[in-house]
């Protein structure tokens, strides 16, 4: 199974859930297939030796509407239960964050969902929605906002106006915004008491350099945001050619069109959108420190990585998956962890978005271990370019893979998603379709040739956050290390 560590955000791991129904079906597997084996040659039976017939699935067809104003819609019809959600997709982010306003995205969209609309307050949409039992939701990302609502099918109209009004004519009341950057202060204090959030946080920093993709929000960008930013930050991105909009549920094609058509029918694009930032250039082959008191240090270790885009983006999946986000089979865990005892929680991620990507390894160790854990995990990496992988090792991540790829399509709304995420990222078509069977073609050549060649020590930054003593290992060990401060 294809395993990230939890504390990363959402875009770098898979649920619980998802694990664990991989887990049932694989033990279901188990029983059937053992079932079937006579009992006096149950107990000689080698489990590596037991065939199974690969899963699966196709997914099903999105239907996808071009509306005359810009905007797309993708619909899925899933009859179930009587319920229906909306997921609004608005190409920003924060990586859209004016120089030293940092975090306005969020506060926007935030501000949005609670600041009230055109003909109801804040407090009043809060209560129209609890009255009907419908959960809105937002999120922002670097480079897109999501807000999704669920309601019963019965709500449909009262439901998707309230989330029309929202996205289309915000209140953005001045005191709901403010109660937002309370919550944010106060989330950026949290994040300081929590050394492994606060450790991704800024190896995300450093390995995005000054880019508008590593640039931080803090207390003054906070503070410097007002309510006319607000409003123009909503003018510039919630434009109609700037949104893509998933219908799933028990809800028809046609419907869902009527629907959205006499709602946003009218929205119509008033100003140029933004043209997203260059590309960010990863900084490379640096030390940094971060002071910690604690008796455990968190090590982070991260190279520039293939696109989503690029024909190398499968190779890295396996790859990753046989480095350290392969759970209990991984190299990284075997190693630290199993055989060494050096840390409980380690691994790897891959980090692909459709045009850059970022490959990480990761520990939490104890402060007199610390250098040897760095040390091992570039090793393991260092063996892997210099030995070609064992193909039992390469079939088993391949297969984990595919299977972990099909619990991807648990529910209507995250197929979807996935195909409006697909278009929004210019992926192909068949992305979805073809995935599977790309990965299964990753030979033993594209990851000696392709993937891990990219894994050079020279080309590497690495972050500890860890005591004094621990700095002064690491400036015995690296030479030179540069101490950084937390970005609050």
């Amino acid at each position: 199974m294809k395993l990230k560590p939890l504390f990363i955000n959402s875009c770098w791991g898979y649920s619980a859930v998802i694990r664990g129904t991989i887990c049932l079906l694989i033990s279901c597997g188990q029983v059937l297939a053992a079932s079937s084996i006579p009992v006096a040659d149950r107990t000689m039976m080698n489990p590596d030796k037991i065939q199974y017939q690969p899963l699966a699935f196709k997914p099903p067809r999105v239907e996808k509407i071009h509306l005359e104003n810009g905007m797309h819609l993708y619909v899925l019809p899933n009859k179930e239960l009587p319920l229906i959600q909306i997921r609004a997709v608005i190409r920003t982010g924060s990586i859209y964050d004016p120089i030293g306003r940092e975090g306005l995205a969020e506060l926007t969209a935030t501000t949005m969902r609670t600041g009230g609309t055109l003909g109801m307050t804040g407090d009043e949409v809060d209560e129209a929605l609890e009255s009907m039992a419908a959960v809105l939701h937002v999120s922002v990302n670097r480079d897109s906002a999501v807000f999704t609502i669920s309601f019963l099918k019965k709500d449909l109209n009262p439901c998707f106006e309230i989330f029309s009004r929202m996205l289309m004519e915000p209140s953005l009341e001045e005191a709901k915004l403010l109660m937002v950057k309370d919550l944010k202060i106060e989330e950026l204090r949290r994040i300081l008491d929590d050394p492994q959030k606060l450790a991704f946080r800024e190896f995300g920093r450093l390995m995005y350099a000054d880019s508008p993709w590593g640039r931080l929000v803090t207390r003054d960008s906070v503070h410097a945001i007002g309510r006319d930013d607000l409003v123009r930050f909503h003018k510039l991105f919630f434009q109609p050619q700037n949104v893509s909009i998933a219908v799933t549920g028990d809800i028809e094609s046609r419907e869902a069109k009527v629907l959205i058509e006499r709602h946003f029918g009218h929205w119509k694009s008033l100003d140029k959108i933004p043209e997203p930032p260059p590309l960010p250039r990863p900084q490379e082959g640096k030390v940094f420190f971060m002071k910690k008191d604690l008796p455990q240090s968190i090590v982070l270790i991260g190279w520039s990585a293939p696109a989503k885009k690029s024909a190398r983006f499968y190779p890295f999946e396996v790859l990753d998956f046989m480095i350290g986000s392969g759970g209990f089979g991984s190299r990284i865990f075997q190693e630290i962890r199993t055989n060494m005892g050096l840390a409980y929680s380690t691994g790897s991620f891959y980090n692909a978005k459709s045009d850059h990507g970022i490959f990480g390894a990761y520990a939490l160790t104890k402060s007199e271990s610390t250098v040897e854990v760095a040390s091992r995990i570039e090793e393991i990496i260092r063996e892997m370019r210099e030995k070609t992988v064992p193909p039992k090792e390469l079939e088993r991540a391949r297969r984990s893979i595919t299977n972990s790829f099909i619990f991807s399509f648990t529910s209507a709304d995250k197929i979807a998603f996935q195909k409006l995420m697909i278009n929004y990222e210019g992926l192909p078509d068949d992305y979805l379709e073809t995935y599977s069977r790309k990965i299964e073609e990753v030979n033993v050549n594209d990851i000696q040739n392709q993937a891990v060649q990219r894994l050079v020590p020279d080309r590497a930054i690495r972050l500890i956050v860890g005591n004094e003593e621990v700095y002064k290992d690491m400036v015995h060990h690296y030479g030179t290390v540069t101490r950084m401060d937390p970005t609050f």
